[in-house]
């Protein structure tokens, strides 16, 4: 295929872990049926979401109240994000866990799942020189280039992070099997839709790659998304195949850590400032 490097002998053998069943609309697309936000509820219901503690109090010196105390001018603030004072609120404060797992979790062992190609199995033992089970950042990229799949270590970190849940840098069997598997699909959706095989795809083309993937994305976002991952900086308006996966590999992310708090699938979801960084950060410092 012009355009595109040719696939060694064997290449993609083997039957690909299951698939998983289609959702009935991409992630991020409005909800059929739905009342515009804002508008009254119909008559003679009730609001889903619970009653606020307390009714909003009347402002100080209403009704004859006391007068509104005055500020302490010399009393520091407090920096944004960090914890309330104990009982802050009147109520003591509940056991809350942790979100999600540390970035800097230990990598578990793993082994290749059943029926992996043998081919997958022969480059990650090859690239494993220690014998160790696992292998590192600079190891993945070499053996991935071995498939005509040439990364940035920043992609590969990027790879590592989001099939391992850890930012240690090192992939065990399981999760380079999952990771090799993915990028065949990636490869095959790009090719797709990169419809004049020039190496690229556009703006209109990447809406489409990301809607195939089950991400529905609004205009701005696709905007910030092409300006970001087109290496002309955003004046050829297109993305390139390697970018395509970092891209992907973003959007994938960012959307799978946001439905962990979405747990409802209404688009909407409540982070604490902890959560908030923990979830951006991996992204930014890959």
């Amino acid at each position: 295929m012009a355009g595109y490097p040719q696939n060694p002998a064997g290449y993609g053998h083997g039957p690909p872990p299951p698939q998983r069943p289609p959702y009935a609309a991409p992630y991020g697309a409005p909800p059929p049926q739905q009342p515009p936000y804002g508008s009254a509820p119909p008559p003679n219901t009730q609001p889903a979401y619970a009653t606020p503690y307390a009714a909003p109090s009347a402002p100080y010196a209403s009704h004859g109240g006391p007068e509104k105390p005055p500020k302490d001018h010399n009393k520091p603030s407090s920096p944004y994000g960090a914890a309330a004072p104990p009982y802050s609120s009147g109520y003591p404060p509940s056991a809350a866990t942790p979100y999600g797992s540390s970035p800097f979790a230990s990598l578990l062992p793993s082994t290749f799942p059943p029926g992996t190609d043998p081919n997958v199995v022969a480059c990650f033992q090859m690239a494993d020189h220690d014998g160790s089970g696992s292998i590192d950042d600079k190891e993945l990229q070499r053996a991935l280039s071995s498939y005509n799949e040439s990364f940035s270590l920043r992609t590969v970190h990027l790879l590592m992070y989001l099939f391992t849940s850890t930012n240690t840098r090192r992939i065990g069997p399981k999760e380079f099997t999952a990771v090799f598997y993915s990028l065949q699909n990636w490869r095959s959706i790009f090719e797709k839709f990169d419809r004049d095989r020039s190496g690229k795809i556009d703006y209109n083309e990447l809406r489409e790659a990301l809607l195939s993937l089950g991400f529905a994305v609004s205009p701005v976002v696709l905007d910030l998304l092409v300006s970001k991952f087109d290496k002309s900086g955003g004046k050829n308006k297109a993305v390139e195949y390697d970018n395509f996966i970092e891209c992907c590999l973003t959007v994938k992310g960012l959307t799978e850590k946001f439905k962990e708090k979405d747990t409802s699938y209404t688009g909407s979801a409540a982070f604490t400032y902890e959560s908030f960084m923990l979830t951006i950060l991996p992204f930014l410092i890959a």
